[in-house]
């Protein structure tokens, strides 16, 4: 039931509407901008936290690839997430046109195979562009390539081997999560007669953007909602045995750190010489290093000071009896 005003309520609205402090309008358009539309007949499945994570394994991704086209066409690609977003499949099937290409990858997880295919799409221009780069090129600007092209034989072959590599990545984007396995399939070329997901499943659409000599292109990956669902639960319930199995790594690595051998320099000191009087030395010389005996040395480890101690002998053997640790040294005198 709305709520009755009283009059001298009403007097102080007229009022206030009057001299110009309240409007009306802009308080309704305030009120509507509070608000943010929710669409309950589809609810999200990914909540921020995990969109951010995808956001994390994406622009490591991104690295990736980079690199290993950079290495691949000899130039200096550039790839950066533009957005990573929870939709629907049909969002992502209606963009397409019939000229488009898709490449299909299976997801190994947990020892099989993912029914749901990853797909990846590549602009064609872009495509385009580095394929004339593995062919020896310059990278011609796909700008003025019509909607409707279509590849030939030859061009599909060169796709295909190059969204192998792109594919081949992926694997490494997962691995400080959870392992899974990313393989090519096959290639689509007609990708808006194929029925690959339901059109209201969900999914994640991870646009990146590629820039190279001053041209830009876009690449797209389309993962199935229940494969990630799958894929972040297993993560959740993993979480807490992967800090155990740190922590046993690290006791594997402290025992193996305590069998190694370190060599140790004991420093007696140093001085300069000139080159002339090095060259006249003979045996029986001695060079006179500005210490005393009683002056303590260096124990050297790894070419740092770790210990100061005296030279002496033990069971006939020349030794040094340890003193002092550097580091405590240096903080009694701080």
């Amino acid at each position: 039931m709305a709520d009755v005003l009283s009059q001298a309520q009403i007097d102080a609205l007229l009022n206030a509407v009057r001299s110009g402090d309240k409007d009306l309008e802009n308080t309704e358009q305030e009120q509507e901008k509070k608000y943010q539309k929710y669409d309950f007949t589809s609810p999200r499945k990914f909540n921020r936290d995990r969109i951010k994570m995808l956001n994390g394994i994406f622009d490591s991704y991104a690295r990736l690839v980079g690199s290993r086209l950079n290495a691949r066409l000899r130039s200096n690609y550039e790839i950066t997430v533009e957005s990573v977003e929870e939709q629907r499949y049909y969002e992502f099937s209606n963009a397409l046109s019939e000229g488009d290409v898709l490449a299909l990858a299976s997801v190994h997880f947990k020892e099989k195979e993912e029914e749901e295919p990853v797909m990846f799409y590549l602009a064609t221009g872009a495509a385009l562009s580095m394929m004339d780069r593995m062919m020896g090129g310059e990278g011609a600007d796909g700008g003025d390539i019509p909607s409707d092209y279509t590849y030939t034989s030859l061009e599909l072959r060169l796709y295909e081997d190059l969204v192998q590599d792109i594919v081949a990545m992926m694997d490494a984007s997962w691995e400080n999560y959870i392992p899974i396995h990313f393989e090519y399939s096959r290639t689509d070329v007609n990708p808006t007669l194929s029925q690959l997901l339901g059109l209201d499943e969900t999914v994640i659409i991870v646009d990146l953007k590629l820039e190279v000599n001053h041209q830009s292109g876009r690449m797209s990956v389309c993962l199935p909602g229940e494969m990630l669902l799958r894929v972040f639960g297993e993560i959740s319930r993993e979480s807490p045995m992967r800090k155990v199995a740190a922590e046993d790594k690290s006791e594997e690595i402290f025992e193996s750190l305590r069998d190694s051998s370190l060599q140790i320099v004991a420093e007696l000191g140093s001085t300069q010489l000139s080159l002339s009087d090095i060259y006249h030395l003979n045996v029986g010389d001695v060079i006179d290093m500005g210490y005393s005996k009683e002056s303590p040395i260096y124990l050297d480890i790894g070419g740092y000071h770790w210990f100061t101690g005296r030279m002496g002998t033990h069971k006939k053997n020349m030794a040094v009896k340890i003193d002092e640790v550097c580091y405590q040294l240096e903080q009694r005198s701080e």
